[in-house]
């Protein structure tokens, strides 16, 4: 393969696989039900790592490649080094340990005999006869051979340079692949999205060439050839959105505001704690949009507990104070109601009424909220994506605050300000590295709040594997005995709502009788009414309850000072933003404070779920566990949900292709917002149409 100094220093080889195209977005949409070997039960494994439809399959980046490892004999295996055997069945056996399955068969060639070990795959003990050839990849251990891999009858796993995706206990990689290959091989029937002139220009492979070297490389170069051109495509149609999006709002005017008054200085004289030196900052930069016609459109980031609401009210009351109004608007109701608790409590010293509306308040009440809002006579207004809907008006509506922003599609996140131009200030708990903040967000301006306040502690992290889930208990036991609280969180076993909150529950239920039948716990889930749940944690924080069991609804905006505990139920099967944001909820007083996280045995688990554990242990920096989420997910996954269409980052290395990031931009100055580019600019300015509550 031949190097230049274009397209990223690799030139596209000559002889690549002759895939004259790109699959059809129509094609690219179908259910992957659609596909040979797809029943229910695959289709719900498949959902879980997020493939739903049959571009998933092609759209995914993967984690890595297997590289290749020499083939070794038996006797000369040594240490943990990777590597393959080649050998005989001797004989094959297995059993349980709890849930886990461990097969094990017995593996001989010329020069000896291995116990080779597979976990979970209980299909495979029928095809382990004696006498069968069988090669195998994994590492040598005290036990045998742990088999990452194999080779039996005819079906070929361990080949060099093959793809390894984000996978699952009950999905192998074996089917990964094999779906893709099915895909890459059914789908190849239309042009490639960039105009012949500009591929021509950056020395670009063809698009289903690039998907075709992304999925079955025959080197490792041939694969980041093919990556960067479908990065190349991210980039290029995010820098047209952005600039679409800014074209627009140039368009647009907002009011001008005075300094702040008397009312601001009274928020600030009734803050029981000095503001640090970030959160003086950012009301600094955000009291210098305020001052401007153009409308403001800001990210405040910062660590969880790091102060971001303090700094938004300021900003809300900056409208308040002139007699205009602010809203807040947050992803899920759960969240928007611990906004409103606490927004409503400090807005009570200052004489300031402030409404809520969620979907899930009664159609009376609704009405009577929207009224208000319409009149003017309700100043400060916190809400769901309730707030955009047809039936709500506001009367004169000057600053907005959208919460966790990225759980928002860019066009979602501008639906508040149609029409209207008000200044408008995103916030988010899930850190995002600047990099990725200025790219996918270079529309906004950003703040960052990195300093927590004075009296925090870092909070202490432990991992427990769940065979010693009592000394998790034990410890807990101890500080509750001292008057501290704690959480006790759910593990995600579906995506259903209702089956998380029975689990939740069920969970409850047994600690009332078991571990923790001599305190007081309560369970927290979505399926609970609006007023229940806000009762419910009106009890905990007034320390009427001891334990908080409950779903991921605590992941953001609930704050217990006096809660200095968190344990994380499975925790294996959470991410690692989420995992952090969960342990954001303790910490939060002047007590040292603990996060345990409970998982299957180390052996057990993915490689990614060892990678977020370890991470969560090293590190209490959430700028820090952005950047190892980087690495771990890719950068599209970070931002939240994936979306429809080809709007994620799925192909993008940010760290990495600064010099292609360039490269798109300059190009997106010069290419026509026409054609398919548009259809995918579209897509991503109009992503998820809907907000799921939880």
């Amino acid at each position: 393969m031949r190097l230049h100094a274009g397209f990223g220093g690799l030139d596209p080889p000559e002889d690549w696989p002759p895939t004259s195209s790109a699959p059809r977005p129509s094609r690219l949409e179908v259910l992957v039900e659609t596909l040979q070997g797809v029943g229910p039960a695959v289709a719900r494994r498949l959902a879980g790592v997020g493939i739903e439809r049959v571009g998933d399959l092609l759209f995914e980046r993967p984690r890595r490649y297997e590289e290749s490892v020499p083939t070794k004999r038996i006797s000369d295996l040594f240490g943990d080094q990777e590597a393959a055997i080649e050998g005989i069945v001797r004989s094959a056996s297995s059993r349980r340990r709890g849930r886990l399955h461990i097969l094990t068969a017995k593996v001989a060639d010329d020069t000896g005999e291995i116990k080779a070990t597979w976990f979970n795959q209980p299909w495979l003990e029928k095809r382990m006869q004696p006498g069968v050839e069988i090669r195998l990849r994994g590492r040598p251990n005290r036990y045998g051979f742990a088999v990452s891999s194999y080779d039996l009858e005819g079906e070929v796993e361990t080949a060099d340079f093959a793809p390894v995706y984000p996978a699952s206990e009950d999905l192998s990689q074996k089917k990964l692949r094999e779906l893709r290959s099915q895909v890459l091989d059914l789908v190849r029937a239309a042009g490639d999205p960039l105009p012949a002139e500009l591929r021509a220009r950056e020395r670009l492979p063809l698009h289903g060439d690039a998907l075709l070297a992304v999925h079955r490389p025959r080197s490792l170069a041939e694969a980041e050839a093919g990556r960067l051109r479908l990065a190349f495509d991210e980039l290029l149609v995010l820098r047209l959105a952005l600039a679409r999006s800014a074209a627009e709002r140039e368009q647009a005017s907002a009011v001008a505001f005075d300094a702040s008054g008397d009312l601001l200085a009274a928020y600030r004289s009734s803050l029981p704690f000095t503001l640090t030196r970030d959160q003086e900052r950012s009301i600094a930069e955000i009291d210098g949009d305020l001052a401007r016609s153009t409308p403001m459109h800001r990210l405040l980031q910062g660590d969880v507990g790091s102060g971001k609401t303090v700094v938004a009210l300021y900003a809300l009351l900056r409208a308040v104070e002139t007699g205009r109004q602010a809203a807040l608007m947050a992803p899920t109701e759960t969240l928007a109601e611990q906004h409103f608790l606490t927004i409503d409590e400090l807005c009570g010293q200052l004489g300031i009424m402030v409404s809520l509306l969620t979907s899930s308040v009664r159609a009376r009440e609704h009405a009577a909220v929207r009224q208000l809002i319409a009149s003017g006579d309700s100043l400060l207004v916190v809400g769901t994506h309730a707030l955009i809907q047809k039936e709500v008006e506001f009367r004169d509506l000057a600053v907005v605050v959208v919460d966790e922003q990225h759980r928002f599609g860019v066009g979602q996140r501008s639906a508040l300000a149609e029409g209207r131009s008000p200044h408008v200030l995103h916030m988010t708990a899930t850190p995002i590295p600047r990099t990725l903040a200025l790219t996918v967000y270079g529309d906004l301006d950003v703040s960052e709040l990195a300093v927590l306040p004075a009296n925090r502690k870092p909070v202490i992290t432990r991992w427990i594997p769940e065979e010693r889930a009592s000394e998790a208990y034990t410890r807990l036991t101890r500080l509750l005995n001292d008057g501290r609280q704690a959480y006790v969180v759910c593990p995600l076993i579906e995506q259903s709502e209702t089956t998380r909150a029975r689990a939740a529950e069920h969970e409850a239920e047994r600690l009332r009788k078991h571990e923790l039948r001599d305190f007081r716990v309560g369970c927290l889930h979505g399926k609970l009414r609006p007023a229940d749940r806000r009762d419910l944690m009106a009890l905990f924080k007034a320390r009427e309850l001891d334990v908080l069991v409950a779903t991921t609804v605590i992941e953001v905006g609930v704050d217990v000072p006096n809660s200095t505990v968190m344990i994380v139920q499975e925790a294996d099967r959470f991410g690692l933003a989420q995992l952090h944001q969960l342990r954001g909820r303790v910490g939060r007083g002047a007590e040292q404070s603990y996060c345990l996280l409970v998982s299957r045995p180390r052996e057990e688990l993915t490689e990614s779920a060892v990678e977020r554990l370890e991470a969560m242990i090293e590190t209490t920096d959430g700028f820090e566990l952005a950047e190892r989420d980087l690495e771990i997910r890719g950068e599209g996954q970070l931002l939240g949900a994936r979306q429809s269409g080809f709007s994620d980052l799925r192909f993008v290395r940010l760290r990495h292709d600064q010099s292609l990031l360039e490269r798109a931009r300059d190009a997106a100055a010069t290419v026509e917002d026409e054609g398919l580019l548009a259809d995918a600019v579209d897509r991503l300015l109009g992503e998820s149409e809907h907000l799921g509550e939880s």
